[in-house]
């Protein structure tokens, strides 16, 4: 009895989907707009399943054609990836990464960077998504993820792709009618603009400049909880907020370099530091050999280097 799924039918699949209609998939892969479609339809009666819904002027799939393709895309990866493993550095850069990065550092930095390596790497897909927070690096849903500080599993390979720190912040507006705090302590008596990522809402860690490094115990590590009226899970929200005076932000150095420079936001605490948002980086250990993952990376690291203010 024949198998309905045919994996000699995954890169066409892959390949139709990518060129979004039959006939630039028929120019694509050098055969007639008829052949594409006979195929399309043998794998749809071999499956009992319609993969694609057709109109006159797109295609757009089905949910049976989205789990196929998810599916077909990731054994398609598992091969380039054996094929990396034994061939090494003699193959280029190709196949599918799937590439994680946060809201706000992925729409302005991994977004665009993302765009002009495919530029260079013709044979990679690259499929981005952002989320609020890193994804557990044991749901195998990514080949990177490009997150702010180091992985908390140690079994993962990390890549530091540039120093990032975090700063305190406020508008003149609102300096002007609330006053500036001198210590963190201060803060509690202030809005401040809460950011719901990561485990450690509504708490702001501190220490001074010159002790950091040291233990909490020693250094006199100070934990302060704040209250504000404004709250959400978006950074450039949160940016926005403080840029029209209401309230105190606590925020990557990437995201308000600029408003500082221009003077539309003031750094608040200089003597004080935070925890560091340094940008890594993270892969899983069996993608260390992985062509397309190293290019990818490396890609990263050379622009951040190049680009100023990260």
């Amino acid at each position: 009895m024949p198998k309905a799924i045919n994996p000699a039918d995954f890169s066409f699949f892959s390949t139709l989907v990518s060129c979004g209609s039959l006939a630039s998939a028929a120019r694509e892969l050098g055969i007639t707009t008829a052949a594409v479609s006979k195929r399309l339809a043998l794998m749809e009666s071999r499956l009992s399943l319609n993969l694609v819904n057709r109109t006159t002027r797109r295609m757009s799939l089905t949910p049976e054609g989205e789990a196929y393709l998810e599916g077909a895309r990731r054994i398609l990866g598992e091969i380039d990836d054996l094929e990396d493993v034994l061939w090494g550095t003699r193959q280029t850069p190709k196949g599918l990464l799937r590439v994680n990065a946060t809201l706000g550092f992925g729409r302005s930095y991994v977004a665009p960077l993302a765009r002009s390596f495919v530029q260079q790497y013709g044979d990679v897909d690259v499929q981005l998504h952002l989320t609020v927070a890193p994804p557990p690096l044991s749901d195998d849903a990514y080949d990177v993820c490009v997150r702010f500080g180091p992985p908390p599993d140690t079994r993962a390979v990390a890549c530091l792709l540039a120093r990032n720190r975090r700063i305190v912040c406020a508008s003149p507006g609102y300096l002007k009618r609330h006053g500036e705090p001198k210590t963190p302590q201060e803060l509690s008596k202030h809005n401040c603009i809460g950011i719901r990522q990561g485990d450690e809402y509504g708490v702001w860690r501190f220490t001074h400049g010159r002790q950091k490094g040291k233990a909490a115990a020693e250094s006199g590590e100070q934990n302060v909880r704040i209250r504000g009226n404004l709250t959400t899970n978006d950074g450039g929200v949160a940016v926005s907020w403080a840029l029209a005076g209401n309230g105190i932000l606590l925020r990557a150095e990437w995201d308000v370099k600029d408003y500082i420079e221009k003077g539309r936001l003031v750094r608040l605490l200089p003597g004080y530091d935070t925890p560091d948002a340094d940008i890594y980086a993270v892969y899983p250990q069996q993608h260390r050999a992985t062509t397309r993952v190293k290019a990818f990376v490396d890609y990263l690291a050379a622009s951040f280097d190049k680009a100023p203010g990260i």
